[in-house]
């Protein structure tokens, strides 16, 4: 079971699945709805602060190389496609709506490259992003718990 929570917490952090990915592969593999629940939202949670740190070290070091420049303006103009008008017209609400929807590419990674590209607060930010991805991990959570105890 061990090994289940790990993967759960590497799924939940990692850019290709988040807690709404994490969540389902915990419960699927017979962790109760509530450990993959905590163990993907807290994982889903420590993206903002690390990946904001992140992005903003990268830059600084990594700029001046072209590869790194074209890949990083690639995924901006990506991010900020599919956020700018919502967070310009609702601000810190638009932010926190589209990182809740658990559909793919509305998750915290382009939350928090959006909220960086669009200059928005960091702090802001971050509680937008942290209530989304609560909102977020407590539907998919929700959805197996109600799913499974039915059957």
């Amino acid at each position: 079971m061990l090994i289940d929570l790990i993967t759960v917490f590497i799924i939940s952090i990692s850019p290709f699945g988040e807690a709404r990915v994490g969540i389902p592969y915990g419960v699927m593999n017979g962790v109760p709805v509530l450990w993959s629940f905590m163990i993907g939202w807290i994982a889903n949670l420590l993206i903002f602060p690390l990946f904001y740190k992140g992005i903003t070290l990268m830059n600084q070091t990594f700029w001046k190389y072209r590869s790194y420049k074209k890949s990083a303006i690639f995924l901006s103009k990506r991010a900020k496609s599919k956020t700018q008008s919502s967070i310009e017209k609702y601000g810190a609400w638009g932010l926190m709506v589209f990182v809740m929807i658990p559909l793919p590419i509305t998750g915290a990674y382009i939350g928090t490259i959006a909220a960086y590209i669009l200059k928005m607060n960091s702090k802001t930010a971050l509680v937008a992003v942290t209530i989304g991805v609560t909102i977020s991990s407590l539907l998919v959570g929700s959805a197996l718990y109600f799913g499974f105890s039915t059957n």
